[in-house]
């Protein structure tokens, strides 16, 4: 916050210094997508291709603020553990293929979104849930527990109450 004690305008807590990072990566992202988008979209259709492009890989590039992850990722690896005694838990769906997308949703949308509250931030994680599900066969409505869950318990792990929910 730029104020007479921080006139270069460095984040003063550690909950600045996320919602900064994030907020960079996600323009980034959609900076990034926007360019390429306009790019193809010149080449394919001159200069409604550009705009059309431009704002199609904007959208895209926003959700960039996902990254992939493995089984070295400790949020993998937690809910890889637990993710069958969890709420929604189907028997005939595997971690890999279907539930950690929705996890990886929760614990990375949490930062995504940070400074907002879950109930702020559902819509948006829907629509996020269609672009990075990739092969999942979860529906959002079967997703939205297991998001919902590392979501929680990633504000859990921060101190007070970071987006001021009541958590």
């Amino acid at each position: 916050m730029n104020t007479p004690n921080n006139p270069h305008n460095v984040p003063e807590t550690p909950q600045d210094a996320r919602e900064e990072a994030s907020t960079v990566g996600m323009a980034g992202g959609a900076l990034a997508g926007a360019a390429a988008g306009a790019a193809i979209g010149a080449a394919a259709a001159g200069p409604v291709g550009v705009i059309a492009g431009g704002v199609i890989g904007a959208l895209t590039g926003g959700v960039v603020g996902y990254t992939a992850v493995d089984s070295a990722d400790p949020n993998y690896a937690y809910w890889e553990d637990s993710y069958q005694s969890q709420p929604g838990y189907r028997a005939d769906y595997d971690y890999t293929r279907d539930y950690s997308p929705a996890y990886r949703l929760g614990y990375q949308g949490r930062g995504v979104y940070a400074g907002r509250s879950w109930d702020e931030s559902e819509a948006d994680l829907a629509r996020d849930w269609d672009t990075i599900k990739g092969d999942s066969r979860l529906t959002w409505e079967e997703a939205k527990a297991s998001a919902r869950s590392a979501w929680h318990r990633v504000e859990e792990a921060l101190p007070g109450d970071a987006d001021g929910d009541g958590r």
